[in-house]
């Protein structure tokens, strides 16, 4: 069985979501409840690469979802998909 592009990009997003969802419950229960240190308040390095991440991930979802729902023709397709390459560089 094939998974089509749509059916790996829902499950990204959803995937995304849920470990956002445990990111936070985690968070606001202290964090290691066995630790002594206190939950951070401010977020590390590695989950602010991360958030940033994601909401780059929901960007590119938004504009693949452009795409897909525009019914272009193959050409005008192409050169959307450069220009947005061309500005994000």
């Amino acid at each position: 069985m094939e998974m089509s592009f749509w059916t790996a990009v829902v499950i990204i997003v959803a995937i995304t979501a849920f470990a956002n969802i445990r990111m936070a419950k985690y968070r606001a229960q202290g964090g290691d409840s066995q630790s002594a240190e206190p939950a951070r308040l401010v977020p590390s390095q590695r989950e602010g690469e991360l958030l940033r991440e994601v909401e780059d991930l929901r960007e590119r979802v938004k504009v693949l979802e452009r795409i897909a729902t525009d019914g272009r023709s193959t050409a005008a397709l192409a050169n959307e998909i450069e220009s947005l390459r061309e500005r994000k560089d």
